[in-house]
């Protein structure tokens, strides 16, 4: 069955119809969350609430594509998330510095090698402006013209972005390297 066709039967009530769409699109939603930057153990939350959004407004798609669709939805909820954990933050007081541990069973499963890794640190620590147009570019396969749509930016925006942010993970990436090969050395 065609992707709007499962939209179609999904939207007249068919649960069958809708979890095929959730099996496909899963993945993609789980690595996207992971791309933005997202805690391991926040993922799979932020991957079911996007399909519980997608579910209840599927009757509001309109013939955009999908996964454009699902994408901003993605992007929507990582970010309802971010904030509703800084007003938690800002409600507890902690006594001592908490270490964010980094979840090797989950990165030996995404990053396969050290370059991988590094260009992920790096892709991290990019300012959000520049990181989603970059992740949907060159690890989503998105056409400027979906992650303006997405981000709802200009097109001109995005294409400055992604060009600003490629400067600066280039930039990044080279330290790293310099940092390496001294340590190697």
């Amino acid at each position: 069955m065609s992707e709007e066709e499962l939209i179609i039967l999904a939207r007249k009530g068919n649960t069958s119809a809708f979890q095929q769409l959730v099996e496909i699109y899963y993945p993609v939603v789980e690595r996207f969350a992971y791309q933005l930057g997202n805690r391991h153990d926040e993922i799979e939350d932020i991957t079911q609430e996007v399909f519980i959004r997608v579910y209840r407004f599927i009757n509001q798609f309109s013939k955009a594509k999908f996964t454009t669709w699902l994408y901003k939805i993605t992007l929507n909820v990582t970010r309802d998330s971010a904030r509703k954990r800084s007003q938690n933050l800002k409600r507890v007081i902690r006594f001592k510095h908490e270490v964010q541990e980094a979840f090797p069973e989950v990165e030996s499963h995404i990053i396969q090698n050290e370059e991988d890794r590094n260009l992920h640190k790096c892709l991290q620590r990019l300012d959000e402006k520049y990181r989603i147009p970059i992740v949907l570019y060159y690890f989503h396969d998105k056409k400027y013209e979906e992650i303006a749509e997405i981000t709802s930016l200009t097109l001109s925006t995005v294409k400055t972005r992604i060009l600003r942010g490629k400067a600066i993970l280039k930039k990044s990436l080279e330290e790293i390297e310099e940092k390496e090969g001294k340590n190697h050395g």
